[in-house]
């Protein structure tokens, strides 16, 4: 029996609560999902190739859907493109970008040119502007509905520039990173055709099932895992060869991006972990550097545990750590990362990839609004994971028990600069790429030591494991993410989350006057900066015993806990409009050695000078 008044209602229920949630949080309750069958025909003699898509796109949102839009990323690399216009014109362009996409000839751009979009069998009328593409419907699509749609393209891969592209510096033939049409998010914001200017992403989580032919002479490595393999070398396709080509059949789940990389000289070394999940290493053999290659699947496997064991499991069947791109550029299931490495740096530059694989894989916040959601938090966890394997003994180097100081060094110093912008800057506005910089991966990675030290590393353990279960695969926002740290610290983290995200306010507290009446010690310390933060007095006596007094501002709700420390004093909270704090303290001063606020440097304050003082009595 059918109801069909049933699914009305049940519609008109998620649309009232897809507002009453929008007005509370930009969190979406629900988002889009998609399965892509691309099939390529790969000339590596013009760089160019041939392909049909066919695409679904699950509805899963309260509306109607009369367009649907695409990325086609490698018009960017084209004189007078975005990309092209805006390195330009920056005061401190990416010296891998400069002026390089200006001075391209026809035969090095890059191109995706889109030939026909049918549903079922009618054409679709489309439109391209730059690096995006718009396709009308001829019916809408409804809510909970879908559409397939079925793409004839050609494109050329560019001269190696930004990620993408051929023949990078350190020879490898192709790193094909943004390479098919992409379907744009939609979420309760609506479409996010987002022009490619050299930064973030943010897509849908997708099923994939790739075939690419191409000739037999190349090696390839990729997102998910070949369907049909056989010849060990390379683990090359067991197919039969077809004008000189081999087809490589791979697919991929649950993933929002594919990425892919071909070279004649590559190895590929299967590393397996023991439980079962496997680490691809594809490289180009070179003397000087193939013992730290091949000494990197082990480390990594070690490092995995201590990641897995903090901030939950990698849930994919394999991680590819393919030489290829510019840098280092993180893609689902795989990396693309330059290879000529000492083993620090190469040990560096894939946990810093790897780490990606929570932060813009699984939890996959819009890294075009908030890209210190993921290059902050995982240049938190990359400096962490660096310092578990310099104390085992895994990678050269010394173990620090305050390895973030280098990052907070690096923030104040640019702070005080005056080019720091706020956090919540979109990616592609900012107006250096050293503002950028800063504030994405230094400063989006003080906002974990911030919290870290604030709400007590216990709570702060706890919540970004309940983070990570809470909304891997649902694309948080900043919002949810400072919810479950309150939820497991108990502190209001609303003031926390403003002045952070959404201001360039400095933290600058000092310890201003020092006097003794009647046989008592009185502090007044002074909040010179518009960023409060609760505040830790360390007293230290002559006799070098030491008393700590938590100072909470009147802000924050809950109170940091002390388990394993003794001589801890809570004062009564200290108004954020208050400028001065009176402490007074039943000791006297000739007993004192020191005072000292930020001792630890637990906080970036711009002036520590007056962050101590030390009284030399006999």
């Amino acid at each position: 029996m059918r109801f069909p008044c049933m699914k009305k209602l049940f519609i008109a229920f998620i649309i009232l609560w897809a507002h009453s949630k929008n007005a509370y949080s930009q969190f979406c309750p629900w988002q889009m999902s998609a399965r892509y069958e691309i099939d390529i025909d790969f000339n590596h003699q013009n760089h160019q190739y041939s392909g049909t898509q066919k695409v679904v796109l699950y509805n899963q949102s309260p509306d109607s859907l009369t367009e649907v839009f695409f990325h086609l990323y490698f018009n960017a690399f084209q004189p007078g493109s975005a990309m092209d216009i805006r390195s330009r014109n920056l005061p401190d362009p990416d010296p891998r970008i400069g002026n390089r996409i200006s001075k391209l000839e026809p035969a090095d751009i890059g191109y995706m040119r889109i030939q026909s979009i049918k549903s079922g069998k009618q054409f679709l009328p489309f439109t391209t502007q730059s690096t995006w593409l718009k396709t009308t419907l001829t019916q809408p699509c409804l809510p909970g509905d879908s559409i397939v749609l079925n793409l004839v393209f050609e494109a050329q891969v560019p001269i190696q520039i930004r990620r993408s592209g051929r023949n990078n510096k350190e020879g490898i033939d192709y790193s094909m990173a943004q390479w098919y049409p992409k379907l744009c998010q939609y979420d309760c914001d609506g479409w996010h055709p987002d022009p490619y200017i050299a930064r973030e992403f943010y897509g849908i989580f997708s099923n994939y099932s790739v075939s690419i032919l191409i000739d037999q002479s190349f090696c390839l490595g990729y997102t998910g895992v070949l369907q049909n393999p056989g010849n060990a070398n390379c683990l090359k396709p067991n197919r039969n060869i077809i004008d000189n080509k081999l087809k490589w059949h791979i697919t991929a789940e649950n993933v929002h991006d594919f990425v892919w990389s071909a070279d004649r000289d590559y190895v590929f070394e299967v590393y397996k972990r023991s439980n079962g999940c496997t680490l691809e290493t594809v490289y180009q053999p070179d003397s000087n550097y193939i013992d730290e290659w091949q000494a990197l699947p082990s480390i990594i496997d070690s490092a995995l545990a201590f990641i897995e064991s903090h901030y939950g499991p990698y849930p994919y069947p394999k991680f590819a750590i393919i030489q290829g791109g510019d840098g280092g550029m993180e893609y689902p299931m795989a990396t693309l990362i330059t290879g000529k490495r000492p083993l620090v740096s190469l040990v560096g530059v894939t946990i810093h990839e790897l780490l990606h694989s929570w932060f813009h894989g699984m939890l996959a916040s819009n890294e075009q609004l908030y890209a210190w959601m993921d290059e902050g938090f995982t240049s938190f966890v990359e400096i962490e994971t660096m310092n578990y394997l310099r104390n085992k003994r895994l990678i050269p180097g010394e173990y620090n028990n305050k390895p973030h100081l280098e990052n907070v060094r690096n923030y104040l110093a640019f702070q005080k600069t005056g080019l720091e912008e706020p956090m919540n800057t979109p990616s592609d506005y900012y107006s250096t790429n050293k503002a950028y910089g800063i504030g994405s991966y230094v400063k989006g990675a003080m906002c974990l030591y911030l919290l870290n030290h604030m709400i007590g590393h216990e709570n702060f353990s706890k919540g970004m494991l309940l983070y990570y279960w809470h909304y891997r695969f649902k694309h948080p926002t900043p919002s949810e993410f400072f919810r479950v740290m309150e939820k497991v610290s108990g502190f209001e983290l609303d003031w926390f989350q403003h002045h952070l995200v959404n201001t360039t306010n400095y933290i600058n507290y000092t310890i201003d006057t020092v006097y003794t009446n009647k046989n008592k010690l009185h502090i007044e310390l002074r909040n010179q900066g518009a960023f409060p933060m609760p505040v830790e007095l360390r007293v230290v006596l002559t006799d070098k015993s030491e008393y700590l007094y938590y100072i909470p501002t009147d802000l924050q709700i809950g109170l940091k806990t002390f388990p394993a420390q003794k001589n801890v004093f809570y004062t009564p909270p200290w108004p954020w409009v208050q400028p001065t704090y009176n402490v007074e303290l039943d000791l006297k001063q000739n007993k004192v050695y020191s005072i000292s606020i930020n001792r630890m440097w637990d906080m970036p304050d711009i002036d520590s000078f007056n962050d101590e003082l030390i009284f030399y009595n006999e």
